[in-house]
């Protein structure tokens, strides 16, 4: 019975590998030759030979399937021409830059050099745009870009904004509080960023306040030197964070570049009398137009 049982096990994997072997040629698809060694299967990778092994009453012969190599996908999809390789590249760098600006803030912080590091992270901001509009003037997007800039965006507004707040805050805060805001920050800016990448984009609304906007909120407190009370910009720093998770619809800047006229000579007005107060409150109304504009479309 024993030698029966054997017997048939052989005959039946023989059969199951030459109807694998088949359909791996068929499909051309790698797969991994199986060896039967009397007591277990064992995988084994061949390339184009022919394995023979002896179970515990005869050999089983299977042969391996045809090995099919990786394609690698380029970086730039479409055409190679020199121009839109000079262009991906020049695009690139800019998101390059914003990253090397990002850590130059960050070593500027730890000097104690906190305006200047805002300076820094002003320029980021910059940069980033400017990658993205070169990249669609040019006709150079690409997901290789996307990932680009969202790994930028992480160190230079998600670690480099709240290490540049943590310096500026040193001596006026409790450093363990200052250090918890910071904190929220940044894991706050990372969650925007991954739930950014992975959702539907709109072309008129945020889903709420993007990492961009948030460090430079950050980096103008800090480079015009608010006269407000250290705890006051530690809530301010707070409610950021959570602005960015949140999922209050805040206008994109093309369309608050279409506001009537009217309203841009308020901020005007008040630049010209006090532009450290000014700030503040447009600052506070870009937050809290999320929340109206929530309960407007829940009404509606």
């Amino acid at each position: 019975m024993r030698r029966g049982g054997s017997l048939a096990r052989q005959a039946l994997l023989v059969r199951v590998g030459r109807r694998s072997a088949d359909a791996g040629r068929a499909a051309t698809a790698t797969r991994a030759e199986v060896i039967y060694t009397g007591t277990e299967v064992v995988p084994y990778a061949g390339r184009g030979r022919t394995v023979a092994t002896s179970g515990s009453h005869g050999p089983a012969v299977m042969a391996a399937p045809a090995v099919v190599e990786a394609v690698s996908e380029s970086l730039l999809p479409g055409e190679h021409t020199v121009r839109r390789r000079i262009s991906f590249a020049l695009v690139n760098s800019c998101t390059l830059a914003s990253l090397g600006l990002g850590l130059l803030a960050i070593f500027l912080a730890m000097h104690g050099d906190a305006r200047l590091a805002a300076g820094c992270l002003v320029a980021c901001v910059a940069f980033d745009g400017l990658d993205g509009a070169l990249a669609r003037r040019l006709g150079v997007s690409s997901p290789f870009g996307a990932q680009m800039d969202s790994l930028a965006d992480m160190c230079s507004f998600g670690l480099a904004a709240p290490v540049v707040v943590y310096s500026s805050l040193e001596h006026t805060v409790p450093t363990a509080a200052a250090a918890v805001a910071c904190m929220l920050v940044a894991g706050c800016a990372a969650i925007r960023l991954a739930r950014f990448n992975v959702s539907p984009k709109d072309g008129k609304f945020f889903s709420g306040v993007p990492t961009t906007m948030a460090a430079a909120v950050l980096a103008l407190t800090v480079l015009i030197g608010l006269p407000l009370p250290g705890v006051v910009v530690l809530g301010g720093v707070t409610v950021l964070a959570f602005a960015m998770v949140s999922s209050f619809p805040y206008a994109k800047l093309a369309r608050v570049v279409k506001l009537p006229p009217w309203l841009w000579l308020l901020p005007i007005v008040g630049a010209l009398v006090d532009p450290r107060l000014t700030f503040v409150f447009v600052v506070a109304a870009y937050l809290c137009s999320g929340p109206v504009m929530w309960l407007r479309t829940r009404r509606a």
